[in-house]
Formats: structure tokens, sequence, C-alpha cells
């Protein structure tokens, strides 16, 4: 069993560049349903699951409302954007990195199976990562930690196993801290160095390509 640090990378955002057009999804899926919400709005709650995005927009009477219809909505206008999305700058080199050093290696995505499996494609992944988790996982996703604890359960380890996260938002650090991980963050999903430091993240990098490059600096040396 290698002892070295397991790295739990969140792909959706952190590795392809998503966030943008999940915002842009919401609000289509949203206003479909009749409700209209500013994209600001909807794009400072991407990072946390589906699952929780509503009742953080609008509270528990907006969830009961339209939640499963604004969900259901979401995934197919996330569908038609797919083709638009693509991996962030040295995405994949952060990849080989890392397994390079000899670190194993889960994706840890509350996506759906479907887009997952796109972004893999997209990554030219399968064959680097050790494993990987979809929304059909959990029950509950970020900024829970349970989506964390199940990447290293797919790995077998135990749940206070060395590992370190690497995500794109605060909602990616909380739940790390709720994991017991260090999260290191790519500046991707919009948010200030400020609000990203008060979190707990560790350390910042523009993009994939930069933490790649500096990762001898980083928790997973």
């Amino acid at each position: 069993m290698n002892d070295s640090a397991i790295a739990v990378l969140d792909i959706d955002g952190t590795l392809i560049d998503s966030n943008y057009h999940h915002a842009l999804a919401w609000y289509r899926a949203l206003r479909s349903v009749g409700e209209i919400h500013p994209v600001w709005r909807l794009h400072r709650l991407i990072g946390m699951g589906g699952d929780q995005v509503l009742t953080a927009l609008g509270g528990e009477e907006l969830e009961r409302r339209v939640g499963d219809r604004a969900r259901e909505r979401q995934g197919k206008e996330v569908d038609a954007l797919l083709e638009e999305m693509a991996p962030l700058p040295g995405a994949r080199d952060l990849l080989v990195a890392v397994k390079e050093r000899g670190h194993r290696l889960v994706l840890a995505s509350s996506g759906q199976q479907r887009h997952v499996d796109a972004f893999l494609d997209m990554l030219d992944a399968r064959d680097i990562v050790d494993d990987w988790t979809t929304s059909a996982d959990v029950e509950a996703s970020k900024p829970a930690p349970d989506l964390l604890q199940v990447a290293l359960e797919k790995l077998g380890a135990s749940p206070d196993a060395p590992s370190v996260m690497v995500g794109d938002s605060v909602w990616d650090v909380e739940a790390a801290k709720r994991a017991g991980m260090p999260a290191i963050v790519v500046r991707s999903g919009g948010f200030g160095d400020d609000e990203l430091r008060e979190a707990g993240a560790v350390a910042l990098y523009d993009t994939p390509g930069d933490l790649a490059k500096a990762l001898d600096d980083t928790p997973l040396a």
C-alpha cells in the first residue's frame, strides 16, 4: 500500500472549465419552471451539489416547490452545453504529475454519471485515475464531507488516511475541512482569494497546470 497522501480532485470546475456553464444551466432550468434568479447568485452556489443549490438559493420552500423539476431540467441544459466545455490549462498534466509522484488519485465529483463520463473522456483520464465518484454515490453532496469520504472508500482507504483535496470553490474547501483534508484551490471557481483563504485553503493557483508545476511545494510533494 502506498503511504503517500491520496489525491482527491474535484473534476467539474476544477479540471473542466464548466462553472459558468452550470450557472447558466441553472438559470435556464429555473426560468423554465417560472423562477427568475440572477445568474451571479447562482454562480456563487456552483460547487455545491445539485441537491443543495435550491435550498441555499431560496430556502426549503423553493426546493419543495420546484426542486425535482429544476434539477431534471438543469441536467438537460448541461447536456446541451457539454460541447462548449473543455479541460482547463494543464488539467491532464496535473493528473499525470500526481500519479508520477506515486499518489493514489480519485476524482470526487457530485455530477451526474453521464456528465462525469463526458469529463473523463475530455481529459482522457480513465487510465490515469484510480477511481471516481458521481452523484449516485452519496445522499448529501458538498459542502457535506460525504463525497470525499466515499472517494477514500473507493480506494479501500480509511476515513483518516492521509489525503489532500484539490478543488475550485469555498464549498470544496468546506467539505475538505469537514473530512479532515487540507484543500488546495485553483481559481477557476471565480471566488476571491480572501474568501478561499478564510474558508481554509492552504494554497491557491490560477490553473491546474500552475499547480502541476508547483506540486513539490504543496502537501502533495
